[in-house]
């Protein structure tokens, strides 16, 4: 029977009514594909990042690195004789800027690998000598030949050779490309690991040591084997190759996360579309319904047709949002590459990689958020009183009888923003969310209550108002049903107006404290998250003490920072190396409170709020693990303050540089900041600067500059671009509440036919009937305007003061933008004020007027 009413009675509906259905289809469609888009994109791009880190480190058991910088080659000889061990390859890693013959610029990785050991381990990294040519077989081994993969081959054009720039810029080196390498992924060239150390000026040294065991060699026997080696050191790591993808995973789950659940949210409110338009067509077809009751449909079988339809519509628009959200996926992926706005893929091109399970997963979540919007307009259907609904008087609306059940999903919600992260997502905190939207919409017939019942006194005397509000006070669950769409959509604008809001003034005061002096040189292309030479570090101390010496220069500062891999599990984290007042040290770091004095025997550092979440580093106490990076086992760190920093994600420590210095030997340093004075004109400086470089390092554009001003606004720039995507998921999310509004209130007038053509019996003119419904509109949407506001601050706090330090492991000051709230509020009661009166207009025409004849 079911099937048949579907395809009579049901399609009869959406015959007539196309647009209302396509409307609730086109919600759960969009929902889904933002969804599925975003899921696919980083998917893929994730897919191809883990694709080039395996085919970068080979198909190796294990691998030894060192914590920081390299290590002494003498390992290798000592590794590959241990029994257990069945290959072992050296590698030599190093990233450089080569230039071509015409000047363009190419950052890649530079890889040194034993060529007759590399096929073994790592296919993807053995060189293929280019037919014709000079590549001979022996090409591989000779010094100045480079083996490119596609993505650098692609970045070279027609070069047939790159220079590169001696560290002393003394001299140029000629790199001939010999041929290819297959391993995908960002810019990378191979050669030989003898010639890598000649040309990069680290004869001996090494990166890394790619291991394949004996089979059935016990993995743990071999690293208390490698512990009793002689030139085994402390600052050394035994890496399984998993870890490193698991790295690449870990670098950007928590983006990925948040970016999934933001984009969920216009499949959240799209619920609430559905529910609208199954809630004016309940309306529009209660009588219907009831004839089918008086015929002998029971209410359970009606409660199961509407469920059907909402169902039918759920299918409809996530097989429409599957199709788009693959479209969107696609063109982003061509278009964009990877990267969504967090910085974490920029530079990727990855392919599409179409999921099964996924697909299927989001569209069954399309459906349950359809078949959750259609469970109230279904069970309206099944309690419809036949006779009275037949006689066209509809029912009334008091809403539940306790508001029990409203306060414990609310406790609930708050008590979960206490719980941690699991695997570092804020699970409880989403679920702390939902339920406190939840709970705020279930109570909401108690604050129509709490407010109008407080009001009515205050309109008594006044017909128009008083018919308005008493209907809003009697009929509190029809009211609050009618706007819990836009209280949903508005909570969540403004929750995601606040966190944004928070998040930006926090970075802007961070970056006015982070960047004192007037400009900034570093190394070409040392710039941005992920550049090829990001720790490049070729300013020595002649080099400082000449930039310190130039016209209009009046004091200078150093800066250092080298990688630190304190956990195989995790993205290393960053050791910056820089001059600090131990007085003052809040004068030179963000420190989130005042700085501990460092005991007599101990090096003060100052790690950033990611490492305390981390890696457990708490003020006044040591941390060892970083004492073990550094291969000291003398040493010992005293974290003596805890700092703001909201580039690095997953750690910083903060040294003195003296500290620095005696405890590595390095000095030197990778960014300079100069303080001008007074009268100095930057272009002159930077002239100055340039000619410099071009002395000491061979080329005048070997360096890059950037002012205070410059950097704040690019930071702020990149932040607009990476939370770009949150201003349109709430624009979905406002335009599916209002539209939600139109069919709540439409469904209403609909079912109020009779009242106002009684009302217009009674001598009230159509004008009048009009403001009525117009009243109606703006007490409901006020009232749903109030509450969606609270909610939204109440989901804010959880959002800046736990979703976000679960996340990402920094704090923030929670900001509070009144004026934009308030026109954003000030904005959904108009136009629900104005909708209402749009709806009534029908309502209060000369049908209406006719149809309390029906019951004559």
């Amino acid at each position: 029977m079911l099937r048949r009413l579907l395809c009579t009675f049901s399609w009869q509906e959406l015959r007539h009514h196309p647009w209302r259905s396509a409307a609730a289809v086109g919600a759960v469609m969009l929902g889904v594909a933002l969804a599925f888009a975003v899921h696919l994109i980083n998917a893929s791009a994730l897919d191809e990042f883990q694709g080039a880190v395996r085919s970068v480190n080979g198909q190796g058991d294990l691998e030894i690195r060192a914590a920081q910088g390299g290590f002494d080659e003498a390992l290798y000889g000592q590794v590959a004789a241990l029994p257990q061990v069945a290959l072992a390859s050296p590698v030599l890693e190093a990233d450089v800027v080569l230039r071509t013959p015409a000047g363009a610029r190419l950052a890649l990785r530079l890889a040194g690998v034993d060529a007759l050991v590399v096929p073994g381990i790592a296919p993807a990294l053995a060189p293929m000598a280019a037919p014709g040519g000079d590549g001979d077989r022996l090409a591989v081994l000779s010094p100045g030949r480079v083996f490119l993969n596609p993505a650098a081959r692609q970045a070279a054009g027609e070069a047939t050779a790159l220079l590169l720039m001696q560290p002393d810029g003394t001299a140029t080196r000629e790199l001939r490309i010999a041929g290819t390498v297959a391993a995908g992924g960002a810019a990378l060239g191979v050669m030989d690991i003898g010639a890598a150390q000649d040309l990069l000026g680290r004869a001996g040294q090494l990166n890394r040591i790619d291991v394949r065991l004996q089979p059935g060699a016990d993995p743990a026997a071999f690293r208390a084997a490698l512990a009793r080696l002689p030139a085994w050191s402390a600052a050394l790591r035994v890496v399984e190759p998993a870890d490193a993808a698991q790295r690449v995973s870990n670098l950007s789950r928590a983006y990925r996360v948040n970016l999934t659940v933001l984009a969920l949210v216009a499949l959240f409110t799209g619920a609430f579309l559905v529910f609208s338009v199954l809630a004016l067509s309940v309306a529009k077809r209660a009588q219907q319904f009831a004839l089918l009751g008086v015929l002998g449909l029971a209410p359970r079988q009606r409660l199961h047709l509407v469920l059907a339809e909402s169902l039918a519509l759920g299918a409809l628009g996530s097989a429409a949002g599957i199709a788009l959200g693959a479209a969107l996926a696609w063109a982003a992926l061509t278009l964009l590459g990877g990267d969504l706005g967090g910085g974490y893929f920029r530079g990727a091109a990855p392919t599409l990689q179409w999921a099964w399970p996924a697909a299927l997963l989001y569209a069954l979540l399309g459906m349950a958020a359809a078949g959750v919007g259609g469970w109230w307009p279904a069970r309206a259907a099944q309690r419809l009183p036949e006779a009275q609904t037949l006689k066209g008087l509809g029912h009334t609306g008091a809403g539940p009888r306790t508001p029990w059940p409203a306060l414990a999903l609310l406790l609930a919600g708050a008590a979960l923003t206490r719980a941690p992260a699991v695997a570092g997502i804020p699970l409880a905190a989403y679920l702390s969310v939902g339920l406190l939207l939840v709970g705020g919409i279930a109570a909401l017939p108690w604050a129509v209550a709490l407010v109008y019942d407080r009001l009515a006194p205050r309109v008594a005397d006044r017909l128009l108002p008083l018919l308005a509000v008493e209907r809003a006070r009697r009929m509190r669950g029809t009211a609050a049903i009618a706007v819990s769409g836009v209280v949903a959509s508005l909570a969540l604008a403004v929750a995601l107006t606040v966190m944004v809001a928070s998040f930006r003034d926090s970075v802007a005061r961070w970056l006015d404290v982070v960047l004192p002096a007037d400009l900034y040189l570093r190394p070409a292309g040392s710039s941005g998250a992920g550049s090829a030479n990001a720790e490049a570090a070729p300013f020595d101390a002649p080099f400082v003490q000449q930039a310190a010496r130039l016209p209009g220069v009046a004091r200078t500062q150093t800066l250092r920072t080298r990688s630190l891999l304190l956990d195989p599990a995790r993205p290393p984290v960053t050791l910056i190396a820089r001059p600090i007042d131990a007085q003052d040290a809040a004068g030179s770091l963000p420190l989130l409170g005042p700085a501990l004095p460092v005991p007599a025997g101990r090096t003060g550092v100052y790690v950033s709020e990611a490492m305390q979440a981390l890696y457990g580093a708490r003020p006044g106490q040591d941390l060892p693990v970083l004492a073990s990076a550094f291969g000291a086992g003398d040493a010992h760190f005293f974290v003596a303050g805890v700092w703001r920093d909201y580039v690095r994600q997953f750690g910083a420590v903060t040294i003195a540089e003296a500290d620095y210095v005696r405890l590595t030997g390095d000095r030197s340093v990778s960014d300079i900041a100069l303080w001008l004075a007074p009268g100095a004109r930057e272009a002159a400086v930077q002239q100055a600067a340039r000619a410099l470089a071009a002395r000491r390092l061979g080329a005048a554009d070997a360096i890059e500059f950037a002012s205070a001003a410059q950097i704040r606004a690019s930071s702020l720039r990149i932040f607009d671009r990476s939370f770009a995507v949150t201003y349109w998921l709430q624009a979905v999310a406002i335009g599916i509440g209002l539209f939600g509004i139109a069919a709540s209130f439409s469904a209403q007038v609909l079912a109020r036919r009779k009242e106002f053509g009684l009302l217009a019996h009674l001598g009230l003119t159509r004008a009048q009937v009009l403001a009525v419904v117009a009243g109606e509109g703006a007490a409901w949407t006020a009232i749903g305007a109030l509450a969606g506001l609270l909610l939204g601050l109440a989901v804010s706090v959880v959002l800046v003061k736990v979703v976000n330090p679960q996340s990402f492991h920094w704090t923030m000051d929670l900001l509070v933008p009144w004026l934009r709230l308030a026109l954003l509020c000030g904005a959904v009661v108009a136009a629900g004020t104005l909708t209402a009166w749009l709806a009534g207009r029908a309502a209060a025409s000369r049908e209406a007027v006719l149809a309390v004849k029906e019951d004559w």
